[in-house]
């Protein structure tokens, strides 16, 4: 029987929270971090999981007939029933077949797991009322680390992991699907270009309010879903296109939560017991949005989609549609911040002698942490990577077709790369929340003084 990990739950706490340790010890694999490095950041992450318990009844016998499946999807008691289940049907079927089946056949059941691949467990209080959601797009990012590393035990938790989501996130970018389908005559727009349309939309970018648990859900869905659906009809993705919105979407995201900051400005504090007022300069120290990352360490999947030959094209073209739908809605979702690209061209690394690639890797193998930072910074190389085939280079084109999609060029990537280590690595906490609000800054310091130059 295949096996990885009997001793852990998917889940590291009842609250929702994600096992990140098989992303967290393949992305230092990945990146060539020497042996004793990868022992240490598990032996870090291991002591605080959850236990993988067996729940009392049996369902194997209902998880193999099709008519009873969806009966214990989205409870966590059966993880390791689900886990046992994709296991077993792996090791008879194979991995391929078993995703071409369960996941991209276009039936019902097909079409409700590929919807939870793009979700992510909410938390809920004792009281069972939805309190937060800890990210987005959890199962798609274990089932790439699957796919990309060729491990098929890695899968089965993917799969099972997914049984485990609920399918809000997929009812919507199904939705969006249709709706797109049925505007024949709509026009077709880069991302960037999208993203600018959607904050300049007062009702869309303001849908969300910072009291809402989940902002996607309960303000873009809620109050905005009409012009929300406008916008994803206008981002398309083709057979013909493919390799080349790939690129976009990855430069995109990455554009959008490297540049999304909080800048110096002006602001009028009072000086009591006078009560007169003073105007200061602010300029909060750099910090990088916790949901907008898991857009950009989700998108270093996507080459690697693309490049397996047992997956169909139209099943490609239909993986990257929806992230690029996610995408476009979380942007949305945060408030929509100013995207401001000098933010990332005017940046000044916090450790110049390790600014290279090298150095920010070695920085983020020595940082402790469950895994995000580590992965930022790979999806970020690969962002580089895949873009350069893609920048502009001759009018605006590249062979002919034109890459005015790729707002992130040259030595951004590694200025990037900067921002990422450094704003884990300084004060406060690591990753700021929903960053186009002012609450989401409140508790951050103002920059260095030498960054205000």
């Amino acid at each position: 029987m295949l096996t990885r990990d009997q001793n852990h739950h998917i889940f590291s706490s009842e609250s929702g929270f994600h096992n990140h340790i098989v992303h967290h010890l393949l992305t230092l694999y990945g990146l060539g971090a020497p042996a004793e490095i990868i022992e240490k950041r598990y032996k870090e992450n291991a002591n605080y999981q959850r236990p993988a318990i067996q729940s009392k009844e049996r369902t194997l016998e209902d998880l193999s007939n099709p008519e009873n499946f969806k009966k214990y999807l989205n409870k966590e008691k059966y993880y390791r029933d689900y886990l046992v289940f994709w296991q077993d049907e792996i090791e008879k079927k194979g991995w391929e077949n078993v995703l071409n089946e369960y996941v991209f056949a276009g039936d019902e059941r097909a079409d409700d797991l590929f919807g939870r691949l793009y979700g992510g467990k909410p938390r809920k209080t004792t009281s069972q009322r939805w309190l937060k959601c800890p990210g987005f797009l959890h199962p798609i990012i274990h089932l790439g680390f699957g796919i990309e590393f060729h491990q098929p035990a890695i899968i089965a938790e993917a799969l099972a992991q997914t049984c485990l989501h609920d399918n809000w996130t997929g009812k919507f970018l199904q939705a969006a699907e249709k709706d797109a389908k049925s505007r024949t005559s709509s026009s077709s727009k880069t991302m960037p270009e999208l993203l600018d349309e959607i904050r300049a939309n007062k009702k869309l970018s303001t849908a969300a309010e910072w009291s809402d648990p989940n902002k996607v859900r309960d303000g873009i869905i809620a109050r905005a879903s009409e012009e929300m659906l406008k916008y994803t009809s206008q981002w398309n993705v083709t057979p013909e296109n493919l390799e080349q919105k790939t690129a976009e979407m990855i430069n995109s995201c990455i554009y959008y939560t490297a540049a999304a900051q909080n800048p110096p400005k002006q602001v009028h504090t009072p000086i009591l017991p006078q009560k007169k007022y003073t105007s200061l300069l602010t300029n909060i120290q750099v910090k990088i949005d916790f949901y907008y990352m898991h857009c950009v360490n989700s998108s270093i999947f996507f080459p690697t989609f693309n490049a397996q030959s047992w997956l169909s094209t139209a099943n490609k073209v239909r993986l990257l549609q929806w992230k690029g739908y996610l995408d476009l809605a979380m942007y949305a979702s945060r408030r929509s911040p100013p995207l401001l690209l000098s933010e990332i061209t005017d940046y000044t690394p916090a450790k110049p002698k390790e600014a290279d690639w090298n150095g920010i890797f070695a920085r983020l193998w020595n940082f402790e942490d469950d895994g995000h930072a580590v992965k930022l910074g790979r999806a970020v190389r690969n962002g580089e990577l895949v873009s350069e085939a893609w920048e502009s280079k001759n009018g605006g084109t590249t062979n002919g077709m034109a890459t005015d999609g790729m707002r992130v060029k040259r030595d951004m990537w590694k200025k990037i790369g900067n921002m990422a280590i450094d704003s884990v690595e300084d004060t406060g906490v690591r990753w700021a929340r929903s960053v186009g609000f002012e609450e989401a800054w409140k508790d951050y310091e103002d920059r260095p003084k030498k960054s205000q130059l």
